[in-house]
């Protein structure tokens, strides 16, 4: 939405975004083309020797290298969501913006690369995939034929985790789609600590329910912080696949009650519950300014886990009222996906009410399905036929416009859920805390 802003109060607007977007594949691409090559060292200089730097290839023993050029890309699969597609193109994206968010064109599209500026063999296409709708874009076509819900008898559930959450039901007799916002709190955004899966960013969390201490793990470092000193652990935030985690431990520990607010009666006596003297907000410290690279405590706040709330309470009703769309008591299976898909916990994932219950083991994590279904178009035209079909096919359904949407949203904010039933967390989280 802030990118349809854009083109709509700047006057080149569309033009800078869409030249940003080539230029940034054609830097993916040099990226890629780079290793193809040996790695390089600097050659040292001789004392008191001038002139440019010396590079020498580096070669690992026993590896071939393609040594590939621009001239040797001779196809591209690339999948979008609508926004970015049309901006890609230099379509107006403006009415994806307004209901009913109506896309330009849903078929897909095979332009020549150089007529994009996109630096390839002159003579190569780019294969755009297909849209399904305004907030339904190719990037779940993708997901669509990577995963072929359409094959099988069985209902799955398929969510794809991002800014927004993309989800998908059905089978080879029908298949329905939504989407539905759960804002960039689950990717790390507008969280006090959060920030992308990069070095020093918290992705696994443990919390003790007895002494309320955190075990956690960070992105570059194996060991917990349990078998490391302080000093070691060098955490700077927490990133998507730790913010799943802390709230389901948040609330299985006891630290927040059902309706996600800080159990103030169970924390007076523990030190890493606090009021932040600044804005008064409550607080809950996940690692200890010694433990961090940043000189401060990162911790989690009444407001953060509101958002993870939101998030997580958008992604529940989505997935009940297509559920309930399509005449269905339960799923056969779920599947999670999206660029953290992998690295989603999916016991944790339960415990929070990111879906409605099922059996743990009918949870599965696909990973970035997304770029798996590019990969697939990419290397056999079949599945391009196969996307174009998808596209067509996928009956889109308008959350928001649903007469029980409200009342199901606000439902499931709480934890797991305000009503619904989960048999399948017992054992897993305390009595006492399941039947708040």
């Amino acid at each position: 939405m802030a990118r349809i802003t854009f083109h709509m109060t700047s006057e080149d607007g569309l033009k800078r975004m869409s030249d940003d977007i080539i230029e940034g594949l054609n830097d993916l691409i040099d990226q890629a083309i780079a290793n193809t090559y040996p790695p390089k060292k600097k050659v040292k200089k001789k004392k008191g020797e001038e002139g440019p730097d010396q590079f020498v290839e580096v070669p690992e023993e026993g590896k071939t290298y393609l040594r590939l050029n621009r001239d040797d890309i001779e196809d591209i699969t690339i999948g979008f969501n609508t926004a970015m597609h049309h901006i890609l193109l230099g379509l107006n994206p403006e009415f994806v913006g307004m209901a009913p968010f109506p896309p330009v064109i849903h078929h897909s599209m095979d332009i020549k690369a150089r007529d994009l500026g996109v630096k390839i063999n002159p003579s190569s296409y780019l294969f755009v995939l297909p849209n399904e709708a305004g907030f339904v874009g190719a990037d779940n076509v993708g997901v669509l034929i990577a995963e072929e819900p359409y094959k099988h008898e069985e209902n799955q559930l398929i969510i794809d985790i991002g800014t927004n959450g993309e989800l998908v039901l059905g089978n080879r007799h029908k298949l329905i789609s939504s989407s539905c916002a759960t804002g960039p709190a689950l990717e790390g955004a507008q969280l006090s600590f959060g920030m992308r899966a990069a070095p020093g960013a918290i992705e696994r969390i443990e919390i003790d329910p007895e002494t309320r201490e955190v075990n956690y793990k960070v992105i570059g470092r194996d060991a917990w912080r349990k078998f490391s000193e302080p000093k070691e652990m060098k955490a700077k935030g927490i990133c998507g696949s730790g913010i799943l985690d802390v709230l389901a431990e948040l609330y299985r520990s006891g630290v927040i009650t059902k309706s996600g607010v800080f159990n103030k009666k169970g924390l007076k006596d523990c030190s890493r519950f606090r009021i932040n003297p600044d804005n008064r907000q409550p607080e809950f410290v996940l690692a200890w300014a010694e433990e961090s690279s940043i000189d401060k405590d990162i911790v989690i706040s009444q407001k953060d886990v509101r958002q993870i709330q939101l998030a997580k309470g958008a992604l529940y009703a989505g997935c009940k009222l297509m559920v309930k769309r399509m005449g269905l008591e339960k799923v056969d299976k779920v599947k999670i996906a999206g660029a953290f898909g992998t690295h989603v916990d999916r016991t944790k994932a339960l415990i929070m009410g990111l879906f409605p219950d099922c059996e743990i083991d009918m949870i599965q994590s696909v990973g970035n399905a997304a770029g798996d279904g590019c990969r697939a178009a990419l290397l056999n035209v079949k599945k391009r036929v196969e996307a174009n079909w998808c596209s067509r096919n996928v009956e889109y359904i308008e959350l928001t416009v649903e007469p029980t949407f409200q009342q199901d949203f606000m439902e499931a904010m709480q934890l797991p859920h305000m009503k619904d039933e989960f048999p399948h967390l017992r054992g897993i989280v305390p009595d006492e805390i399941l039947d708040q």
